[in-house]
């Protein structure tokens, strides 16, 4: 794990400018193994490479019917998140757009109570946040999302 964590941190700036149509092979020689792979309703093969949940990085893309990527996207950004906005999300579709959260864990009591899952990111590159999406008591769906400092990088005084 710390040495893929270790070869997605070398190679970031160029994970992110992958042209469209590079085959998965290539990808994997480059990037390695991606970290989490899921299929999406629709058929299509998505493939993420992730840092979390000790980092704040991860990109992904979906692979057409020859296995090349179609769009390297940067996954950890609020603008990214703002696709829970559209639609209903189930935990396997949060997974497999995001990848796996950094962390799992749960809020509130009774009938406040709700899972929450923690994507860890760097906003406009410097500030250290987490991503809580909200999964409902049950945590079978996302009901609402929200970011806020990672208390990782917070200094106690």
């Amino acid at each position: 794990m710390l040495l893929l964590a270790t070869g997605l941190l070398a190679g970031c700036a160029n994970i992110a400018a992958t042209p469209a149509g590079t085959p998965l092979a290539d990808m994997e020689s480059r990037y390695g193994t991606p970290s989490y792979t899921c299929t999406r309703p629709d058929g299509a093969r998505r493939v993420v490479w992730s840092q979390l949940p000790s980092g704040s990085y991860a990109w992904g893309t979906d692979l057409d019917a020859q296995g090349r990527a179609v769009r390297m996207q940067a996954l950890m950004s609020p603008e990214h998140f703002a696709l829970l906005r559209q639609g209903d999300w189930t935990p396997e579709a949060v997974r497999c757009e995001f990848g796996p959260p950094g962390r799992v864990g749960a809020v509130g009591l009774g009938e406040k109570h709700e899972v929450v899952w923690s994507y860890y990111y760097v906003l406009d590159d410097r500030w250290h946040s987490v991503m809580y999406v909200y999964l409902g008591p049950k945590g079978d769906k996302v009901t609402h999302y929200h970011s806020g400092p990672d208390q990782r990088y917070q200094r106690s005084e």
